[in-house]
């Protein structure tokens, strides 16, 4: 029997994560990933990014601490190995070089700052066999604070990916074009049209918050006619009733409206009319990724 541990920091455009896994070997069977520890600290890198182009000092010294506070974390966890990699709200900012050169300067972690593209085929590689079967067709959809990330899965392989400058934190602050909406669109539907039907599988934190609310059991989807009367529900309420009522996180209570915009856009593209929510995401991809990268060296 094996055991290592591996740990994936996720710096997204509204949250930034760490996530440990403990992964048990036992002779030829399946590796077994156990998630160890969690950490998620809400620093919004996009909205200073994405309005006005660089990281404010402020949250540069939030990342800096994060970072320290991460590093001690996977230290004494004992992580054997770890990867960090910044998405959206980094590649746009002027500033990012300086942040990481001197985040890894002072605490050891260098990060990857990585263009779409790799994100959704990082996302890709998470372990969905739970989840899809052969002979179906799935639309992943990664929504994150800066873009969201499509992924066409057929006879349980991924086909094609493709990732759109749309986030809830891009969205909040009006810098979606029409046009954008449009080239996702018409991406969506040019591979959907190519199968008979198409369920989507959604990834997230917001999707994950609307499954724990609905009360459905795992592995259950949700229905689109469900979705777009929650959708109904939360336009209907302020932000304030949202925290109140909802028992929703303060970064969470604006985000999610937009959130679910894109999951039903989605799903109303690609012709789903069910969405599997999944306890997995970026992180879970990049640990998938590592651990696959060690076995093969």
């Amino acid at each position: 029997m094996e055991i290592k541990k591996y740990a994936a920091i996720d710096i997204g455009s509204n949250a930034v994560r760490l996530l440990i896994n403990t992964i048990t070997e036992v002779d030829r069977k399946r590796p077994y990933f156990k998630k160890t520890a969690f950490v998620r600290v809400p620093i919004r890198l996009g909205e200073d990014a994405f309005v006005n182009g660089s990281i404010s000092q402020e949250k540069c010294r939030r990342m800096l601490e994060t970072m320290k506070a991460f590093s001690m974390l996977m230290d004494l966890h004992d992580v054997d190995h770890f990867q960090a990699c910044a998405t959206s709200a980094m590649r746009d900012a002027k500033n990012s070089a300086d942040l990481t050169n001197r985040i890894q300067v002072e605490t050891g972690i260098p990060i990857e700052i990585i263009d779409g593209d790799h994100e959704a085929a990082i996302i890709a590689s998470t372990n969905l066999y739970d989840f899809i079967k052969p002979e179906k067709t799935y639309l992943y959809v990664d929504v994150g604070g800066g873009s969201t990330e499509f992924t066409f899965f057929s006879d349980g392989q991924p086909v094609v990916s493709k990732s759109f400058n749309i986030g809830t934190i891009r969205m909040m602050n009006n810098l979606v074009t029409p046009e954008l909406w449009k080239a996702a669109e018409q991406w969506v539907k040019t591979h959907a049209e190519k199968y008979d039907s198409v369920r989507l599988i959604g990834s997230g934190g917001n999707i994950k918050h609307i499954f724990k609310a609905s009360g459905k059991k795992a592995k259950k989807p949700l229905s689109y006619f469900y979705l777009g009367s929650y959708y109904q529900l939360l336009n209907s309420l302020t932000y304030e009733e949202r925290v109140s009522q909802l028992r929703m996180k303060l970064d969470r209570a604006d985000v999610i409206v937009h959130a679910t915009k894109i999951y039903l856009s989605a799903m109303k593209w690609s012709g789903a009319r069910k969405v599997y929510v999944p306890k997995i995401g970026l992180s879970d991809g990049i640990i998938k990724s590592l651990y696959n990268h060690y076995k093969t060296t």
